[in-house]
C-alpha cells in the first residue's frame, strides 16, 4: 500500500508540474500578445500626434487665410463706398446740366 501512496504522489506531482508548465506558457504567450499590442498603440498614439500637428498646423493657415479675406472684403467694401460716391456725383453733374 505505501508503494501506491508514493506512485500516487509521483503522478501527482508530475501532473501538477505540467499544469504548472502549461500555465507559465500560457502566461509567456499572453505577454507576447500585450507586448505586441502595446506596440501597436505606442504606434497609433505617435500617429494621433502627427495629426493633431498637421490639424493644428491647417488651423493656423485657415486663420490666416481668413484674416487675408477680411482684409480684401474691407478694402472692397471701402472701394465700394468711393465708386458709390463718384456715381452720385456723376449723378447730380448730370441733373444740373440737364436742368439748364
Amino acid at each position: 500500500m505505501n508503494h501506491k501512496v508514493q506512485t500516487a504522489i509521483k503522478v501527482t506531482a508530475v501532473a501538477l508540474a505540467m499544469v504548472v508548465a502549461t500555465g507559465c506558457t500560457n502566461v509567456e504567450n499572453r505577454i507576447d500578445e500585450l507586448e505586441t499590442k502595446i506596440g501597436l498603440l505606442e504606434q497609433d498614439v505617435a500617429s494621433a500626434k502627427s495629426s493633431a500637428a498637421t490639424a493644428s498646423a491647417a488651423q493656423r493657415a485657415a486663420e490666416s487665410a481668413q484674416a487675408a479675406a477680411d482684409a480684401a472684403m474691407a478694402a472692397a467694401n471701402q472701394s465700394q463706398s468711393c465708386c458709390d460716391a463718384t456715381n452720385e456725383k456723376m449723378d447730380r453733374m448730370f441733373q444740373r446740366s440737364q436742368s439748364k
